[in-house]
């Protein structure tokens, strides 16, 4: 079939219009997607990205928190858990064993852990009087605002003899890793590690409300955060705390067991 000069022509600067309609298809689309992902980054990197690295949806054998201790500072002072040395927060409430009360005291004794200076903790239980349990925890915050948990030394009683240490363990030593004990910028539904030693402490928590208001003896409180907490070596349990800005932990509740309420009833400095 013969075709006329004209209509070659024609052809020609039809087949130029597609292929530079397809180029600026593609520019456009990769513009589109280039501006898009800029706009999703993050608010708050530091944040964010320790938000991700303790999200219990990733597999134990993923989690690897990087820890630099250069992003670590010298203070706690997170408004859920301000935790300045010196500082005691006395605890107590009725369990299905009696009274429990609870001794949580800032010392201002430090321990290094992956070259990160920590704040240790000294946290005691008593039952109806009587030793129950004893830990010293290890505590940093990160510049961001995150506080880290980088282990604990526990101790078991029953008549005043240590019958147990289960539950002890360093972040860096037999695999143990740290996570995340309260996020800078907590936000509902998210999930995080708290702690991580296989088969020994692997401890999560669930952001489930930022506007919980709280009645307790020592005071009213509005605002404030609730988490739940689990552990998949204890199937089925489930803990309530809930944290009051610029005061911290106020009240801790346990479904099972009758209900167990803990409550602070104290500050002192």
């Amino acid at each position: 079939m013969l075709v006329s000069e004209d209509a070659t022509r024609q052809l020609k600067e039809v087949c130029h219009m597609l292929r530079t309609s397809y180029v600026v298809m593609i520019m456009l689309v990769a513009s589109v997607l280039f501006l898009g992902c800029k706009g999703e980054g993050p608010t708050n990197p530091g944040a964010d990205r320790a938000a991700s690295m303790t999200d219990v949806t990733t597999s134990h054998h993923e989690y690897n928190p990087e820890i630099n201790p250069d992003d670590f500072v010298g203070v706690i002072d997170n408004p859920y858990l301000a935790f300045a040395p010196g500082k005691t927060f006395l605890y107590s409430g009725e369990t299905e064993d009696g009274t429990e009360t609870g001794e949580v005291f800032v010392t201002f004794d430090t321990k290094v852990i992956l070259g990160v200076t920590t704040t240790v903790v000294h946290d005691r239980v008593m039952l109806n009087g009587s030793l129950i349990e004893e830990t010293f925890d290890w505590y940093a915050q990160d510049k961001d605002g995150n506080v880290w948990y980088f282990g604990e030394d526990s101790k078991e009683f029953k008549d005043g003899v240590i019958v147990s240490t289960e539950g002890s363990w360093e972040a860096g030593k037999d695999g143990a890793l740290p996570g995340i004990i309260m996020l800078a910028h907590p936000k509902i539904g998210t999930t995080y590690r708290q702690e991580f030693a296989l088969d020994v402490a692997e401890d999560m928590a669930k952001v489930l409300s930022l506007k919980k208001p709280v009645s307790i003896p020592y005071g009213d409180f509005e605002d404030c955060l609730q988490t739940m907490e689990w552990t998949p070596l204890q199937p089925g349990q489930r803990e309530f705390k809930y944290y009051a800005p610029g005061v911290g932990l106020v009240l801790e509740f346990a479904p099972r067991g009758g209900g167990t309420r803990i409550e602070l009833i104290d500050i002192t400095l």
